[in-house]
């Protein structure tokens, strides 16, 4: 079966995030999947992957907990496709297949807690995980998708920010670096690809795949801060006026930052912070509350009207 037609229904996984700080992303998903006319069943009883704070208790604890959101995909829904817009999610179900297959104390660690919650042992190979990224470019594409749009991004100056989970670290992601029509873990493009379809002028952004800081924006707020300011400060000197994100940990620390930034040390810029799915959503014609703009902490309208996008 070629990925057009296995990635045409999946088993979304929306995880903890996309229930909580980032209900945005998770409605333009949903409203960007049925515009394009493809089918998300939302994975059954589905637990929090781990995040990133279970792996620096017991990282076979954060295995687990992948394991069995996989399992009930595989195992209860029968999916061959679990599909994770999150990048800590989506990391770490790739991280947990890596494990299973490679090392024989997750299997026994996963197997026992398995057993004892009372549910099938997820066993890798059971699934496939994929980004909302891979999800859409690689059932529409990009061609498709410029034919279904309705409102070009045309003039919209956008920095794709990938971020540090969907690519890191590479030997988790065997699909990725595969040859011509794949991903690079270096330097990323689905994104890019997708919203050039869509219209939107993409700048040249070194900074693709820079930390935010999302991990330590609790312990060292400071430190997150001024990893934020730095993606800001290298969005607007290459001339965006956007920053596109694939990830709700990333989004949320852009937007929060941005404003902390300029109260705490004077640092001020304009650039916006706005989902790629929100984006794709508008040039599907889709509202901006039907892909929950009004949910954003930055305020792209005023922007996104003076285009014509809203």
């Amino acid at each position: 079966m070629d990925k057009k037609a296995k990635y045409e229904k999946v088993a979304y996984y929306p995880g903890c995030a996309l229930e909580g700080s980032a209900t945005a992303y998770d409605r333009s998903t949903r409203a960007v999947g049925k515009a394009l006319g493809l089918d998300l069943v939302e994975v059954k009883d589905w637990n929090c992957c781990g995040a990133m704070e279970v792996k620096n208790i017991d990282a076979k604890i954060q295995t687990y907990l992948s394991s069995r959101v996989m399992s009930i995909a595989a195992n209860e829904m029968k999916m061959d496709v679990v599909m994770a817009p999150c990048n800590g999610c989506y990391h770490n179900l790739k991280k947990a297949e890596y494990d299973l297959k490679n090392d024989p104390g997750s299997r026994e660690v996963v197997g026992r807690l398995s057993d004892k919650a009372g549910h099938e042992t997820y066993t890798a190979g059971g699934v496939e995980t994929i980004h909302a990224l891979d999800w859409i470019r690689d059932t529409i594409g990009e061609e498709g998708l410029g034919e279904r749009v309705k409102n070009s991004l045309a003039g919209l100056k956008v920095a794709n920010y990938y971020g540090c989970m969907y690519t890191r670290p590479r030997h988790i992601f065997p699909e990725k670096d595969a040859g011509p029509g794949s991903e690079s873990t270096s330097k990323p493009h689905f994104m890019d690809d997708l919203l050039a379809a869509a219209g939107a002028v993409n700048v040249e952004f070194p900074l693709k795949t820079a930390c935010c800081g999302g991990a330590h924006t609790l312990s060292d707020s400071d430190t997150s801060t001024k990893l934020v300011l730095n993606i800001l400060r290298a969005a607007e000197a290459a001339g965006a006026e956007v920053i596109a994100t694939e990830c709700p940990t990333c989004h949320s620390g852009l937007e929060m930052h941005q404003i902390r930034a300029e109260t705490n040390f004077g640092q001020k810029t304009t650039v916006k912070i706005i989902y790629f799915t929100q984006l794709l959503g508008l040039a599907l014609g889709l509202k901006p509350r039907k892909v929950g703009l009004h949910e954003n902490i930055s305020d792209s309208l005023p922007l996104l009207k003076a285009k014509g996008l809203a």
